[in-house]
């Protein structure tokens, strides 16, 4: 039976539509590689699975900063949610953004009305974290989603557009200026693949200038990149970016930004119409949620089952989750191999909360290392004792990256673009196809 609604002011208290069932409901808020992977291993059990997300496709986020390069269409790393689990007869999906969680009613409620629910797995992901600088959220792009890529791609060559136009030498250096800030894996990759957009594309489509006049700043608070790798792995990612003449600066944080000055907190100033911020995330998680449940940057403390604190029936997957624990005082590393793992065990999980009100063991995350590209054929790998670099972590990094993508058409346009770009050193995706304005 179902159960009513409790009228909410201010939000639309109507349901959402969805089949009759016998079976107990679990609701996925985000899909995302944890959503995703708990509710393709919910498949064919006799729970009904409800997808919620404010897109209606999965995102490939490793590969956002090749489309804001221009290396890659957005549809080459985006896929349908509903052709994503068309063959999955017990998930709906619903597009819709959550507003609000009625925990005590158990209820989610939408834009576009409500849904009840049994279990709830909240998989909402981060967003990006500015630490509260206003100035820089408003002129900077962080690289979030599909949008921020396209964001950065038409600003990039906007910007350069213009630097061809001007006669102004102080705009144009600011126009071709790029700053980057956080040297974790999608700052060193997007500095990387900037330096090669600058060294083989550049000359070619814009002989107005030479192509020195493109200069890329990365920036990095921390005393080395890649904190949360080898000093190997800090230390070739630091050669190779020298190698391609981006400019690295350690110990370094931003303080401020108009769109026109990069102030740093030593005092440089570094003149750039063109900062991507890649520093930091914070958590998202929907209202309702008691704050005592929330810990820093906005994360969800879970226990070992990743059941949200305070909360019999809710549960937190992926980087919005911190299992707090005493091998885990600060929770999980937030990258995708923890999100899928977390969403595969919660998938037995629950079940066992099902059948025998207690599943049998925590959750523990199975590190199989990382991985992070510098441009063509470098790369850096962490493979538990295995520490190597240059072509084999490259090719490693591509294969890793090319089979996780959804889709097998999406995987051949992605091959076919990188051997392309492998042989001819080309990008064929230079087009603007609407203006980017800044935030008012």
């Amino acid at each position: 039976m179902e159960r009513v609604a409790i009228n909410t002011k201010n939000h639309r208290t109507e349901p959402i539509c969805l089949p009759r069932s016998e079976f107990p409901r679990i609701v996925v808020v985000g899909g995302g590689f944890a959503g995703l992977a708990i509710v393709e291993n919910l498949k064919n059990q006799p729970v009904q699975v409800v997808l919620i997300d404010r897109n209606n496709f999965h995102q490939f986020q490793p590969l956002f900063y090749q489309v804001a390069t221009s290396g890659l269409e957005p549809d080459s790393i985006v896929f349908p949610f509903r052709k994503q689990v068309r063959k999955i007869k017990n998930v709906i999906f619903r597009f819709a953004e959550v507003e609000k969680i009625n925990t005590s009613g158990r209820i989610v409620i939408t834009n576009k009305g409500f849904i009840n629910y049994d279990f709830l797995v909240l998989a909402t992901g981060t967003t990006t974290n500015y630490f509260g600088m206003s100035n820089v959220e408003r002129h900077s792009i962080g690289m979030k989603s599909i949008r921020d890529s396209l964001n950065i791609r038409h600003m990039m060559l906007q910007n350069l557009e213009q630097a061809a136009i001007t006669c102004n030498e102080k705009e144009r250096d600011a126009l071709t200026n790029f700053v980057i800030v956080g040297g974790g894996p999608a700052g060193v990759e997007m500095a990387g693949a900037l330096a090669e957009f600058c060294k083989y594309i550049l000359p070619k489509d814009y002989p107005e200038y030479p192509a020195s006049t493109m200069k890329i700043y990365l920036l990095e608070a921390m005393d080395k990149l890649l904190v949360t790798m080898s000093e190997n792995a800090s230390t070739k990612t630091l050669g190779y970016l020298k190698a391609l003449h981006v400019t690295v600066l350690l110990n370094e944080s931003v303080i401020d930004y108009d769109g026109e000055v990069v102030q740093t907190k030593s005092g440089i100033k570094i003149y750039s119409k063109n900062l991507i911020w890649t520093a930091g995330v914070k958590g998202q998680p929907p209202k309702g949620i008691d704050n005592q449940a929330v810990t820093r940057a906005n994360r969800l403390k879970t226990n070992g089952y990743l059941k949200v604190e305070g909360y019999k029936n809710i549960f937190a997957i992926g980087d919005i989750a911190a299992r707090i624990s005493e091998e885990t005082p600060s929770g999980d590393p937030q990258v995708a191999q923890v999100a899928i793992q977390q969403g595969r065990y919660l998938a037995k999980t629950i079940m066992q909360f099902i059948w025998q009100n207690q599943p049998t063991a925590y959750f523990r995350y199975k590190d199989k290392g990382s991985l992070a590209t510098v441009g063509k054929r470098r790369a850096v790998a962490d493979l538990g004792k295995f520490k190597f670099s240059g072509y084999p972590a490259w090719l490693l990094w591509s294969l890793v990256h090319l089979m996780s993508i959804s889709g097998f058409r999406n995987k051949i346009f992605v091959g076919i673009n990188w051997a392309i770009s492998y042989f001819k050193y080309e990008k064929s995706n230079r087009v603007i196809i609407r203006n980017f304005r800044r935030k008012e």
